[in-house]
């Protein structure tokens, strides 16, 4: 989103306009119809009405936002639109895999299509700005809101980000962007101390720059319309009012021109941090380093007149946020069609978008241990056991927006669509947080009466999230104790992983288990998309976007680590380690298997060296060896062995997925060019260097899945 000098029709409305107003448009309020905070005493319309507010969040529902909207226009004096926000972030109505269950498809074109899915519906209920893609790179399962991510990697959660970037904001039928994106939250929020939500940060400025950054960087390049800043401090300066970050980088060095939006009360807030005395200086802050709207935080209503009076702030820097605002509005088109895509008949297109909902749970769901026994071929009787079984609320996941459990097709009720011909024993055994109780006697005999048992266990929707930090991300301990009772049965048993979140799982139950399936709290389409993968209608092509730990004291545990003077050897015992736990985690970053077999062969590269303004390509032959269709997913690492700081041990530069019917051989090309073997030195300065970059391609990041080529960079003297 580009700004540039004011329209001739926005620049006569400020001429217009009083200073309470200009402050009203750089306000957001809260409707209070869903809390993501704590609730004002605002009452939204009577403020509408004073023209003390210029945007809505948390308010859905075309009927409430037609009137709103009709109160700023026919109600105030100058009938500026507002924009109402929502967080649509893994749907809307028909609701789709949690963002860190997605993301584990590796599918740019998936991630993509469903967020022009979200926007359509929420654009239709009258929202004009998801508060979405969150690129926090999230490496810690205590995290609640690791669901919101794409993960451990950065580049992932780059190319995530443009994806949904471009899903929301690529123009509808009325040639307006369908509805903004505003990526949150700018940076660093995943890494609070651990794990705990809203907590402080404290990481190095090369984790800053190398980690948490890049995927805002993405964005802007794609155009996002909007970013949030993090409620939290980085290194003791709260993000909210971070002006090197918000105005130096991203808007000076990165040229973002679009909206800076706070969080929900994050202004107000500074004075928590202790960097505020009052909304007044809080406000002056905020604005000084760049936010241009104070969402429920009252701070630029109430304090910014005291602070412009006492001359803390110029009104130049007020109409510097308030051009972008009503710039905002009418690259929206609201001036002109104030009530744009409210209430547009979609309904023609529900059966398409319920089959892209099925689609997206299928392509997440990640298969992780597999003994042979799937896909279950025609079982006579399935055991079907578990509190996740028919939770249909629980499984849409914690951002479900608008979506209503009544539309959600449960396990229990796809199981008994896609196994029509086999007898469905169903038993619930335990709440998901409550004792077994009467439901051990009804799980024990359908556990016996099966000749496979599908095992259903899970988290609440609302056990991960915002707020929603655990010490102990696990499973609850009745859900243990019925897993322990069904094992007693002998039958094999498939577990189901219905979770938002790595979980740290007992040994016995993952070793007890015949197959092991994540299948997430996978949306709208739970039930149909697991019984395609159970049935072998379709083969698991999803691979994990961030690691699991084996044990608790392992997190934050990720790929990417960098090798240390010591690095691990199992033989040695003095190298890097834990005396009490392994030092892998339980399943790696690109871990997934399918019901086929690939191998890769023959990776090469097109040339042996590389000059600084060149380019290699980067090829391998994959070949289907199993007997059934599958997609299969190839990671590429590089590694630069001697560099003037300590490289990550892996980095990965791309992947790709590619579709192999059974028995077929193709090739698959990454092409990199010599910029992308560059880091930053200690100095914090781009670096190129001549010598040696190792080169790996394969199926995850586990080192026996990786194959190496090398390649020789001639930079001819470093960039810097």
């Amino acid at each position: 989103m580009r700004t540039g000098r004011p329209s001739a029709r926005i620049h006569a409305l400020m001429e217009r306009m009083t200073l309470e107003e200009k402050l009203g448009q750089l306000s957001m309020l809260a409707d209070g119809l869903i809390e993501t905070g704590p609730p004002g005493p605002h009452n939204p319309f009577t403020m509408i009405e004073e023209g003390r507010v210029g945007s809505l969040l948390n308010v859905w529902g075309r009927d409430l936002i037609r009137e709103a909207q009709r109160k700023a226009l026919e109600e105030t004096r100058l009938g500026i639109p507002l924009f109402f926000g929502l967080d649509v972030v893994h749907g809307h109505k028909s609701i789709h895999p949690v963002p860190l269950a997605e993301a584990c498809s590796f599918d740019r074109a998936l991630w993509e299509e469903t967020a022009r899915d979200n926007a359509i519906e929420a654009a239709t209920d009258g929202i004009h700005m998801t508060f979405a893609p969150m690129l926090d790179v999230s490496r810690d399962a205590r995290w609640g809101r690791i669901v919101e991510s794409a993960g451990e990697d950065p580049l992932v959660n780059a190319e995530y980000g443009r994806a949904r970037v471009r899903g929301y904001q690529n123009p509808g039928d009325d040639g307006f962007m369908r509805i903004a994106g505003c990526a949150k939250h700018f940076c660093a929020y995943s890494a609070v101390i651990s794990g705990r939500d809203y907590g402080e940060v404290d990481v190095s400025q090369r984790a800053i720059e190398e980690i948490y950054l890049p995927p805002f960087r993405a964005v802007v390049e794609e155009g996002v319309a909007a970013i949030m800043p993090a409620f939290v401090d980085v290194a003791g300066v709260a993000m909210t009012a971070h002006k090197r970050l918000l105005r130096n980088v991203l808007r000076g060095q990165w040229g973002f021109e679009g909206l800076i939006i706070s969080d929900y009360n994050a202004i107000a807030e500074l004075v928590n941090h202790g960097v505020a005395a009052d909304l007044c200086e809080a406000g002056v802050l905020a604005l000084k380093a760049g936010v241009d709207i104070d969402m429920m935080g009252d701070a630029y209503n109430k304090g910014l007149p005291e602070a412009l009076a006492r001359g803390d702030v110029t009104l130049d820097e007020i109409h510097e946020a308030l051009v972008r605002v009503l710039a905002f509005k009418e690259q929206l088109g609201l001036f002109d069609d104030p009530y744009r895509g409210i209430g547009r008949d979609i309904s023609n297109g529900r059966v398409k978008r319920r089959a892209l909902a099925r689609e997206a749970a299928q392509k997440s769901m990640v298969l992780v241990k597999n003994d042979a026994v799937l896909p279950l071929r025609n079982p006579a009787r399935v055991g079907l056991i578990g509190p996740m079984c028919d939770a249909p609320a629980d499984q849409l996941g914690a951002w479900a927006s608008a979506g209503a459990a009544e539309d959600s097709i449960t396990i229990l009720a796809g199981m008994r669509a896609g196994f029509a011909s086999s007898r469905i024993v169903y038993a619930q055994g335990c709440d998901l947080k409550s004792a077994i109780y009467g439901g051990a006697e009804e799980a024990r005999l359908a556990a016996a009466d099966a000749n496979v048992i599908v095992l259903c266990l899970g988290e609440e929707r609302f056990t991960t999230g915002e707020a929603c930090s655990r010490t102990r991300p696990e499973l609850p301990q009745c859900q243990l104790d019925l897993a322990r009772l069904v094992y007693e049965s002998g039958q094999p048993v498939v577990l189901v992983l219905a979770v938002s979140r790595p979980l740290v799982l007992p040994d016995w139950l993952v070793d007890g288990a015949a197959a092991i399936l994540i299948c997430w709290h996978a949306g709208s389409e739970t039930g149909p998309a697991l019984a395609d993968l159970l049935s072998g209608a379709v083969s698991p092509s999803a691979k994990l976007c961030v690691s699991w730990p084996a044990t608790l004291g392992q997190m934050p545990v990720f790929y990417g680590m960098r090798p240390t003077g010591r690095p691990h050897d199992p033989n040695n015992g003095w190298s890097t380690s834990f005396l009490d736990a392994p030092y892998a985690p339980r399943w790696r970053f690109g871990e997934g298997i399918g019901y086929a077999c690939f191998e890769r062969s023959n990776l090469r590269t097109d040339v042996a060296r590389v000059s600084r303004e060149g380019v290699v390509n980067v090829s391998v032959d994959v070949a289907n060896t199993g007997d059934c269709e599958a997609i299969e997913t190839i990671f590429l690492f590089i590694r630069d062995p001697v560099a003037r700081v300590t490289r990550p041990v892996l980095e990965l530069k791309d992947f790709a997925r590619i579709t192999l019917r059974a028995g077929e051989t193709a090739m698959v090309q990454f092409t990199l060019r010599a910029n992308d073997f560059s880091y930053l030195d200690e100095n914090m300065e781009s670096r190129l260097d001549d010598g040696l970059i190792q080169i790996f391609v394969g199926a995850s990041s586990r080192p026996e899945a990786l194959q190496r080529v090398d390649v020789i960079v001639d930079a001819s003297g470093a960039i810097v």
